[in-house]
C-alpha cells in the first residue's frame, strides 16, 4: 500500500484551505486550521521511512510540488500580516505624538549661555 497516501492527501487539503480568499475576519481560523493539518502531517510522515517503491517517489514529487505552492501563499500571508503590524506601529507611534507632541523634545527653554568671554 502506499504510505505516502496519507501525507498527500493532508498536503492537498492544507492546499485547498489556502485556495480560498483571506480576509482580515478569516485569517486567524485559517492559520489555525493549516496548523491542524501540519501537524497532521508531521504526525503522517514520522511513520515514513525508506526504501520507496516507484509509486511512492511519483507521489513524493507531487507532494513537494503541492508542498512549493503551499509555502508561497504561506509567505504571502506573512507579508501581509508584517506590513499590517508595522501600520499598527505606526498608528500607535502617531497616537502618541499626537496626545502628547512635547514628549521628545529636548531644550533649555528660559536659560541663556553666553559663550563669549
Amino acid at each position: 500500500m502506499n504510505r505516502l497516501l496519507d501525507v498527500y492527501d493532508v498536503t492537498w487539503q492544507m492546499k485547498e484551505v489556502l485556495k480560498q480568499e483571506i480576509t482580515v475576519k478569516n485569517r486567524e481560523q485559517v492559520i489555525e486550521q493549516v496548523n491542524q493539518l501540519v501537524e497532521a502531517r508531521g504526525k503522517h510522515m514520522e511513520k515514513l521511512a525508506a526504501p520507496y517503491s516507484e509509486a511512492e517517489k511519483v507521489l513524493g514529487k507531487k507532494i513537494i510540488l503541492l508542498n512549493d505552492q503551499i509555502e508561497q501563499t504561506m509567505e504571502k500571508i506573512f507579508n501581509v500580516l508584517k506590513s499590517e503590524m508595522k501600520q499598527v506601529k505606526k498608528q500607535k507611534q502617531s497616537n502618541r505624538n499626537y496626545t502628547n507632541p512635547y514628549e521628545h523634545v529636548q531644550t533649555m527653554d528660559g536659560m541663556f549661555l553666553d559663550s563669549k568671554k
